[in-house]
């Protein structure tokens, strides 16, 4: 399945970005690359981002066509066919940041996916991301290889694990650090029952997300294995390995 864009977050603090238009629609550009942080300027400002939020037509695909001209990359408000980038709807859990976007296709829907998931987002997930951050040093210490320390944390921080980020606040971070050691092997076989990635259950998806190795069965579709982590290796062949390797390992395949 292809990326129809890739997601960034990018650094604007101290930064110029170009804001062109007037009326509500630029207003609310504006108040989004304050908050940001960034340097406001006109169309001649020296910048890599632009925003063309124009109402006429004619003038808004002028504006566009001069600053992509320039290697401008182009945010153009409600024109997504010349978009360049989008701006999605934006959940902040101070240091988290949760981005949600259509690629233009409904700013509608991703302002309603916005506010179901502000409902249940807890505001002491900003405070679990910071304690954690805090905590890296003594984290690399206790576990001083990377698969060990990704593992240790994929289990904390999965659903009813230690450091659930639903329920678990700052104050969860050094219980958990006291208790973690070292991943056992962990072999998992899942048999499919249908090729739709929506089919999957809750600890199906949730042990795609934490695997380290995937071996992969016959006719197992794209989608379905989409869900898992990028960085998982997946191995052809359902067949199982002589010896468990470190961590969690899935055989899937289809019923």
């Amino acid at each position: 399945m292809t990326l129809h864009s890739l997601p960034l977050f990018v650094r604007l603090a101290g930064r110029p970005v170009i804001l062109l238009g007037e009326g509500d629609a630029a207003d609310a550009k504006r108040r989004l690359l304050e908050r940001a942080g960034a340097v406001i300027g006109d169309e001649g400002a020296d910048a890599a981002l632009a925003i063309v939020a124009i109402s006429d037509e004619r003038t808004a695909a002028e504006a566009v066509a001069r600053l992509k001209a320039r290697g401008v990359l182009v945010n153009a408000v409600d024109r997504p066919d010349w978009c360049d980038f989008t701006l999605p709807a934006i959940i902040d859990r101070d240091p988290v940041l949760i981005a949600i976007g259509t690629g233009g296709a409904s700013a509608g829907l991703a302002a309603a996916l916005r506010q179901r998931l502000e409902t249940l987002l807890p505001h002491s997930l900003g405070g679990l991301a910071t304690a954690l951050d805090q905590a890296r040093a003594a984290i690399r210490a206790r576990l001083p290889a990377v698969d060990d320390r990704r593992r240790a944390l994929g289990a904390a921080l999965a659903p009813g694990g230690a450091l659930d980020p639903i329920r678990a606040g700052a104050d969860a971070v050094p219980a958990w650090l006291a208790g973690v050691g070292e991943a056992a092997s962990t072999v998992v076989t899942i048999r499919l029952r249908s090729a739709d990635p929506d089919d999957l259950t809750l600890r199906e998806a949730r042990l795609l997300g934490l695997a380290d190795r995937i071996h992969v069965g016959a006719n197992v579709p794209a989608a379905i294995l989409d869900r898992a982590r990028a960085d998982a290796v997946r191995i052809p062949g359902a067949s199982a390995s002589a010896e468990p390797e470190p961590g969690l390992t899935l055989y899937m395949e289809m019923a």
